[in-house]
């Protein structure tokens, strides 16, 4: 059990610091609207887990989730919800919101805990509590900073903490591979409806290595979100929760430093105050750690 927690924990640093650098990836798709760059995103991630599930020999897997319609039910659920997310968060960086989607990614990490709380009945130590404390706090200055309503980062949040929720109770019997495989299914033929109809208006973008590059987003896309499914089946949500904050850290920085995005005094006091989130989780699972030796 401690052995699949650790590879829980592994795969949950892989996933989130892979999506905080994700805003250098998308800068690459400017010919693109967002829509095409996720409905794009989407087939290919199918079709690369389709290549996947034949080598890895997973198609018994695959119909095994199948059969089960409540877990279908719950990953058709997901992949919506994963579109929402990716188009928001798409749409942003390429309309030079960087910033904005780190304030959504700082938000999400309170969502998945109350969820995991209110839902699950999960509960929380006194240092995961003053954790989520200066977590919140961070984004109550975070938003104060933004002077209004932030609604890109309260749909990213709001969409991502939900997906979280539905993959850990639909995710349960269903493989990281298959689950992800039905997921991009279930949206796949609204994607490759839209790329359609782009086509027959001549405004696809889909055209020589333009479009072999729009291509890479399936395993740019599959390879964290299947390292993040991987997670979720293996750690708490509590602890999902608090590796989240790892994305949003990056595409702060990647904002700041590469994209030169402004950085007023309040996101720098935000900023401060999630490192204090993350050195008081830290700390209560070293000691935590201790206490079961």
């Amino acid at each position: 059990m401690k052995s699949d927690a650790r590879a829980g924990l592994g795969y949950g640093l892989a996933a989130y610091g892979l999506w905080g650098l994700f805003p250098l990836y998308f800068q690459f798709f400017d010919r693109s609207g967002a829509l095409e760059v996720v409905a794009h995103r989407a087939l290919w991630s199918l079709a690369l887990c389709l290549l996947l599930i034949t080598a890895l020999r997973q198609w018994g897997l695959l119909r095994a989730a199948l059969a089960d319609r409540r877990a279908v039910a719950g990953l058709a659920l997901a992949g919506v919800l994963i579109v929402v997310n990716w188009s928001t968060y798409v749409f942003a960086v390429m309309t030079e919101r960087t910033l904005e989607t780190a304030l959504g990614y700082f938000i999400n990490p309170l969502a998945v805990a109350a969820l995991g709380i209110v839902v699950l009945g999960e509960r929380l130590r006194p240092l995961q509590w003053a954790a989520m404390a200066f977590g919140a706090a961070s984004v109550v200055v975070m938003v104060v900073g933004y002077g209004q309503a932030p609604w890109i980062a309260l749909t990213l949040a709001a969409s991502f903490g939900l997906y979280s929720l539905v993959k850990k109770l639909a995710g349960r019997s269903v493989g990281a591979l298959p689950g992800l495989a039905i997921e991009t299914a279930a949206v796949a033929p609204l994607a490759a409806g839209y790329l359609a109809y782009l086509a027959v208006l001549g405004q696809s973008t889909a055209t020589g290595g333009y479009g072999l590059l729009l291509a890479t987003t399936g395993i740019v896309t599959a390879v964290p979100l299947l390292l993040f499914a991987a997670a979720a089946r293996r750690v708490s949500m509590v602890t999902i929760a608090i590796l989240q904050y790892l994305a949003p850290l990056g595409q702060f920085l990647v904002g700041w430093l590469v994209f030169h995005e402004p950085m007023p005094p309040a996101r720098w006091a935000g900023f401060a105050l999630v490192w204090a989130a993350v050195a008081l989780f830290v700390t209560d699972g070293l000691l935590t750690t201790r206490r079961r030796r």
